[in-house]
């Protein structure tokens, strides 16, 4: 028999030839999970295995790469497509399997003769145990093809899987855990906001109940798109799972013309013999080797301070640039300025589309802000939210057939505002020109790129569904601007996390991970996205007290260590704050310079103490930097120890405690009677056997506090 083998370090696929006389010639799915020798293929063929049950077709059909549809094959169909209500099957009669000189990737392409259909999936297995699956399909026949669903991805699973992580959530809520049993019933999600969305995320991990933070097999995927999407997982009859990603289209959205083709969104999809980390690890070296940085390598990511909290749409040249020089003093690394520094904006009810200085406030444009900003030593960056128009903009009056509506329907507002078809050349070009001017003429080195809405009555000019165009269409604007100006620093934000994928990663640096920067909201928000998302490219404002969002307080220290693991900023009015204050952030902007060479670059575990203790770790069993936070004071008398489990047993570690000292008891240890239970700035040596299995005391912490370890052997 033929097989196919792809090897990652942890992990292996494997396919199978089909039988020379089965209906559907296309390569099955044998294996995919732990690594496993080349000389492990099986020796007999899939029907070989199993025997005919009654009542079923005489000759099984296997688990194919791209499942049939119309054929007895009961898993979902990797296309539902037809001409015109007929050729509404699809079933390979030829196929080829051409793998690479490297032998981490195949290519396979599928015939269906009959229906004139041709399909070619590209599989490859990278570094990290991911796999990188792409779909193309082409049009033979001489008839439009009209496409109502095409996978990206068909993912077979063992049976023992059991239980899928998914996230929901809202605006200033988002990547919240929820954990569910996989049953006989088929498990869905389909997202139809036209965006990534704030309420569930084009991804998953599938694992058992055996499986945990740190140990037992765990699958994920991640769909590389940043618009409608819909995940199956369902249950086949010899207990497998069949997991298909792709995007969810519209009624008619995709009509492929004779000779066309149309490119799926690639899934990114990995498996761990290691827990939810070790998969969490796969994902973080995988968007890190996506992100096209300036330069080809990142810089050390600097201290944010962005505008809009402090100000909102109040801009006064002065009052901002004192902000700025006080930023500076603080030792803030990049300057944004935020909404209302364009044409007319006075609020959110206007001028969205007019990407010009407003003349009242900027009578000489951005420049004298923008070169006191870099005068000072600090990046400038500012804020944009092109795909989208205000009614009330020089742009709608003199475009109103650039905006999405539905013909003969009042259109909808959101946040008093349409959304511009990106599809059409001239709304990319007239919002390429408009960034272009200022990026060409200004020491821009920062777009903070923002979307604030869902997409609706999305019907493009030739009167079909546009939100398939209107993604297409932003990641080639972005494409045109990165060309442009290599060097400038994008970041996703669309209300917060509403645009946080693989997709639109690939034309950006950094997420803003949500508009909600109250620390104890952030922590689980933050956990979340860390599963597919390494540190660096989420950002984590220190927001102010009260906070817009939710109006709790708590204290800098709280807030400071919550930011400080991630991309770290400010989202407050550093002139307001009192000095006190002020005294108490100025250390956490220097530790955090000085540990984000490594909270940035190495590996990172998550992990829970229990009694309200969660820590997240990064580094390597030689150095490793933990955070651990309280989220709600205690219910036990002693807090529970620190259990790290991927320390050296046979190394001894000096211990010693980071996190600057606060002011009051908020952030500090309220007792610490073992010596291992440390004060700031303290030191102890401990065997990392004992660490890693007994674990590190922790002092009875405040109910909502982070301190801050530093482990390393000699």
């Amino acid at each position: 028999m033929s097989h196919w083998f792809l090897h990652g370090p942890a992990s292996s696929l494997l396919l199978s030839a089909p039988e020379a006389d089965d209906l559907h010639q296309a390569p099955v799915i044998r294996y995919w999970g732990a690594r496993l020798p080349d000389a492990a293929a099986p020796a007999t063929a899939w029907h070989e295995e199993r025997a005919s049950p009654p009542s079923s077709l005489d000759e099984g059909l296997a688990p194919t790469v791209f499942p049939s549809l119309g054929f007895g094959d009961a898993s979902q169909p990797g296309l539902r497509a037809h001409r015109q209500g007929q050729s509404f099957g699809f079933a390979a009669d030829r196929y080829t399997v051409t793998p690479d000189e490297r032998h981490n990737s195949l290519r396979i392409q599928l015939l269906d003769s009959a229906n004139q259909i041709e399909v070619h999936i590209d599989l490859r297995m990278d570094a990290s145990d991911t796999l990188h699956i792409g779909t193309r399909l082409i049009n033979q026949g001489t008839v439009p093809l009209q496409v109502n669903g095409l996978a990206s991805a068909n993912l077979s699973l063992p049976g023992q899987m059991d239980t899928v992580h998914s996230f929901h959530g809202q605006w200033s809520n988002e990547f919240q855990w929820q954990c569910q049993p996989l049953a006989r019933a088929q498990w869905r999600q389909e997202n139809r906001s036209g965006r990534t969305s704030h309420q569930m995320f084009p991804g998953a991990v599938i694992a058992n109940t055996h499986t945990g933070w740190h140990s037992g097999a765990c699958y994920g995927a991640h769909l590389a798109w940043s618009g409608n999407f819909a995940q199956t997982i369902d249950t086949l009859d010899d207990g497998l799972r069949q997991w298909q990603l792709g995007v969810a289209f519209a009624p008619g959205e995709l009509a492929l013309a004779p000779g066309d083709s149309f490119d799926a969104p690639t899934v990114l999809a990995s498996f761990s013999p290691a827990g939810r980390n070790g998969l969490m690890q796969n994902f973080h070296a995988t968007m890190r080797a996506t992100v096209q940085w300036p330069g080809g390598q990142a810089a050390p990511r600097p201290v944010h301070l962005n505008t809009w909290e402090a100000v909102y749409f109040d801009h006064r040249l002065d009052d901002l640039k004192d902000f700025a020089t006080q930023a500076a003093r603080l030792g803030v690394e990049r300057f944004i300025l935020d909404d209302g520094w364009f044409h007319g904006r006075h609020d959110d009810r206007s001028s969205l589309g007019d990407w010009w200085p407003d003349a009242g406030k900027y009578p000489d444009g951005l420049g004298p802000l923008a070169h006191h900003v870099t005068g000072l030593g600090m990046q400038f960056g500012l804020w944009v939210e092109p795909e989208m128009v205000n009614p009330d903009s020089e742009l709608y009056r003199a475009h109103p057939e650039w905006a999405f509506a539905a013909p003969g329907r009042r259109q909808q507002t959101w946040r008093h505002q349409l959304v511009l078809n990106t599809a059409l050349p001239a709304v990319q070009d007239y919002l390429f020109e408009k960034l272009d001017a200022l990026l060409s003429t200004l020491p821009i080195s920062y777009l903070k790129w923002d979307m604030n809405r869902d997409l609706t009555q999305a019907v493009g000019a030739d009167g079909r569904a546009g939100y398939l165009g209107f993604v297409k269409g932003l990641y080639a604007l972005l494409a045109r601007v990165r060309t442009a100006h290599p060097n400038v620093e994008i970041e996703s934000c669309a209300s917060g996390g509403g645009r946080m994928d693989a997709g639109v990663l690939a034309h950006t640096h950094r997420f803003w991970t949500s508009d909600n920067t109250d620390a104890l909201s952030r922590v689980g928000i933050q956990r979340g996205a860390l599963q597919f998302f390494p540190p660096e490219l989420l950002g984590a404002h220190i927001g102010p007290a009260p906070y817009h969002t939710t109006g709790r307080t708590q204290s800098l220290d709280f807030r400071a260590g919550v930011a400080l693991p991630l991309h770290l900023g400010i989202e407050l009015d550093v002139r307001a704050i009192e000095d006190g204050e002020r005294a108490q952030l100025a250390p956490w902007l220097t530790l955090y310079k000085s540990l984000r060479g490594q909270l940035h670059q190495g590996a990172m575990w998550l992990g829970e103490c229990g009694d309200h203790i969660v820590w997240q770790a990064h580094g390597n069993a030689q150095d490793l930097i933990v955070f651990t936070t309280r989220t709600a004071p205690t219910e036990a008398r002693h807090s529970p120890p620190l259990i790290l489990p991927m320390l050296d047993a046979a190394a001894s570690y000096r211990v010693t405690r980071l996190d600057p000292p606060g002011i009051g008891a908020a952030n500090a240890g309220i007792d610490a009677p073992m010596h291992l239970a440390l004060r700031q700035g303290e030191t102890v040596q401990a065997h990392g056997a004992w660490l890693s299995q007994a674990g590190l005391p922790l002092p009875r912490m405040s109910g909502e506090a982070v301190h801050i370890y530093r482990l390393q052997t000699p």
